[in-house]
């Protein structure tokens, strides 16, 4: 969790920010545009990658000088895996440097059952030694296979994420098609 994470084409830079100023930005450092899967909200920030990354804890667990890349994916067919990826930057900090995030995670089927619905799951807390304004991986990675049986289609992730220290909630949405 204590690794700086400058993936894709989304950079996050401290440099002459505030904490109340975070917000994702490109790599030339201009403001990067809102998208379902990638919000901040006075000062918080949470991000949703689906990768069919089948190391991304290899990547995500190395040094922090070291750059991961993850490819992203929107199609998987049966026997195929995907992992959804939940990012988060920049959260309160308590006069103990304590932090708290909850989540809210569903997982909708194409026939608009749910594989998942859970609510103010505990995300990732604890005391930050480190710059809250680099970027954490939450401890709930959401896996999914796509299995016999499973209905063909959309399928879409819905990841609230809740500072509960600063009292502010990203409602974060991605989706990925199972494919014949």
């Amino acid at each position: 969790m204590r690794k700086i994470l400058p993936i894709l084409f989304i950079l996050l830079s401290g440099n002459a920010i505030s904490n109340d100023d975070f917000s994702w930005l490109t790599p030339d450092g201009n403001k990067a545009p809102e998208t379902e899967n990638q919000k901040s909200k006075s000062g918080f920030g949470g991000w949703l990658v689906v990768t069919p990354d089948k190391d991304w804890e290899e990547k995500w667990n190395t040094p922090s000088e070291n750059i991961p890349y993850f490819s992203e994916a929107k199609d998987v067919k049966l026997g195929e895996e995907l992992t959804i990826l939940p990012f988060f930057a920049n959260p309160k900090l308590n006069e103990s440097n304590y932090f708290e995030i909850l989540c809210d995670i569903k997982v909708e089927k194409p026939d608009g059952t749910y594989s998942i619905n859970e609510k103010n799951i505990p995300c990732a807390k604890g005391k930050l030694d480190i710059s809250p304004l680099s970027v954490f991986l939450t401890q709930t990675v959401i896996k999914y296979i796509g299995e016999q049986g499973d209905p063909y289609g959309v399928w879409t992730v819905y990841f609230d994420m809740k500072d509960s220290i600063r009292g502010i909630n990203i409602p974060l949405k991605t989706s990925f098609n199972l494919v014949k």
